[in-house]
């Protein structure tokens, strides 16, 4: 048995209009990696939003939705929001971002399928370490401590996790010409003026 937590707080403001309601044939990217989670069938999940709240919250599948006041302040905010509405819960946590148009139900489980309790089991990229992971409760917890654009990286300098390689999951949607290179490669809807 597993948790899980969607990571859906941040205000795109380099993109400059909400990454999580682009769609992708017609499923915004919320609704999309909410189902993908779903589908892993956690224990709980928490959906956690921010900006533009309001215009999530039916979208997301089964997940408990819990409001980050401080999301502009960076992900860490986001974190010590999820460690709180799954403290007293042990279970592993699957944690994932929407703006990764390589997430597939497949990854998911061949995370949860290596990850054997004793690190956390985590996505490699280029040189990076990062998510979808799923993380042990203990990581979450010490999550807690962490402050400002800090995410789990912080948390993994010292403990070595298990990793599954996927270069695809370098790309997300920070930027208009990312939505362009998404929308040129068959990735993403058309965009139709600013949402």
């Amino acid at each position: 048995m597993h948790d899980a937590v969607i990571l859906a707080a941040g205000g795109s403001r380099r993109l400059g209009q909400p990454k999580q309601l682009l769609t992708i044939s017609g499923e915004t990217l919320i609704a999309r990696t909410a189902r993908l989670v779903a589908a892993t069938r956690p224990g709980k999940t928490v959906a956690v939003l921010g900006a533009h709240a309001e215009r999530m919250c039916g979208q997301l599948a089964g997940a408990l939705a819990v409001f980050n006041p401080d999301w502009d302040t960076g992900m860490a905010s986001s974190l010590r929001v999820a460690a709180d509405a799954l403290t007293g819960r042990t279970n592993p946590v699957l944690v994932v971002v929407v703006d990764q148009l390589a997430l597939d139900e497949a990854h998911l489980w061949r995370l949860l399928a290596m990850h054997d309790g004793s690190s956390d089991t985590v996505t490699a990229y280029g040189e990076a370490l990062g998510v979808p992971a799923v993380i042990r409760a203990v990581t979450l917890m010490r999550a807690m401590a962490l402050e400002g654009d800090t995410g789990f990286r912080a948390l993994w300098q010292h403990a070595t996790p298990q990793a599954v390689r996927d270069d695809a999951f370098a790309s997300d949607l920070d930027t208009e010409a990312d939505v362009a290179r998404a929308v040129a490669a068959g990735q993403l809807d058309p965009q139709r003026g600013r949402m």
